[in-house]
């Protein structure tokens, strides 16, 4: 069988390709960019921008192409105000449409999709299960908020999709807003919590979202939607006080009024200063833990890997590449 990974250069893509390949199966990374990653030896990789209906077109989909949309613009780097609707939209939306409609005139009909936790907005209910009130904060949530709905009417015109929504994604080769807490660790400064730090904050390793789009595939492509996220996750405080011990800092957990840090991020993201995305800060404070039980129930996914392990291979990865070394053997499951 094929196996088309539209974004399969980037991130999760490069987990997920070679696993597909460890199965026998025939991969084609569909990509904008092309990494020197080991597994291209097998796989074959075709130049495509998802945002070019022609080019979308020339990766040649099959009828019984398993196909995967894992393309996407993220908030990070962060955008200011009046540029964020030009910078996600073409890819998370209009990428998307474009990729679904060339598998409808291919006779293809199955599809796993990643979306993202940031469709839910504010916690009304925890833990937020898949029908968790969705009121996205901004372009990048209702951006894939609107593919949901996308892929809601294909999935009435008889294709599959299944929808992941993760959260914060963490693993070798991504930093993202992270690299901004390591800073303040190694240079011992006071670091700054929204809040009193006790509500939990939950990663998902990119190990385990391959494997949740591997697993879509091998059950049958199911139309429904899954979150994605570990188990257990600590409250902020320990997460980050672990952090600043395992890193022998001098760093000092600083606790804030929430509702006053939010105000101010609110004014510097009004001038074209942010420092955070709204979409991150509005929600740092309250209880966004995702309950990822449906996944273990349908199609037998458990996540491996938890969130205080996560975040110190992230910085010792980040350590590691600051004094030129190189980064330390891949993170372990948890036991």
């Amino acid at each position: 069988m094929r196996h088309v990974i539209f974004g399969g250069d980037g991130f999760v893509g490069r987990h997920l390709a070679p696993k597909l390949l460890a199965e026998g199966q025939e991969v084609i990374v569909a990509d904008i960019v092309r990494s020197e990653l080991p597994h291209y030896g097998q796989a074959h990789f075709i130049h495509c921008d998802v945002t070019d209906k022609a080019s979308v077109a020339a990766v040649g989909l099959k009828a019984d192409d398993m196909v995967y949309n894992l393309s996407a613009k993220m908030l990070s780097p962060i955008q200011v105000r009046a540029k964020r609707h030009d910078f996600f939209w073409p890819v998370n939306y209009h990428g998307t449409e474009n990729i679904i409609q060339e598998m409808d005139v291919r006779g293809c009909g199955r599809l796993v999709h990643f979306t993202t936790d940031m469709i839910y907005g504010h916690t009304f209910v925890w833990p937020q299960t898949e029908d968790h009130p969705a009121n996205p904060l901004g372009e990048y949530g209702l951006s894939k908020l609107k593919t949901e709905e996308l892929a809601a009417e294909w999935r009435t015109r008889g294709m599959k999709i299944s929808l992941f929504r993760p959260r914060l994604i963490i693993g070798p080769g991504r930093l993202g807003i992270l690299e901004k807490l390591f800073k303040l660790v190694d240079l011992n400064l006071p670091v700054p919590m929204i809040g009193s730090g006790k509500n939990p904050y939950q990663f998902i390793s990119v190990f385990d979202c391959a494997e949740a789009a591997r697993l879509g595939w091998k059950a049958g492509v199911p139309n429904e939607a899954y979150n994605l996220g570990s188990l257990n996750p600590p409250p902020v405080r320990k997460l980050l006080g672990d952090l600043v011990r395992h890193a022998g800092s001098k760093s000092f957990l600083l606790p804030t009024p929430g509702w006053a840090v939010k105000r101010t991020l609110d004014f510097l993201d009004l001038i074209n200063l942010p420092l955070m995305d709204p979409e991150q800060y509005l929600i740092a404070d309250e209880m966004c833990v995702l309950d990822v039980s449906k996944g273990e129930r349908e199609l037998g996914w458990v996540p491996a890997y938890n969130d205080g392990d996560m975040l110190i291979a992230a910085y010792d990865e980040y350590r590691a590449k600051r004094e030129g070394r190189a980064a330390p053997a891949t993170l372990q499951p948890a036991e």
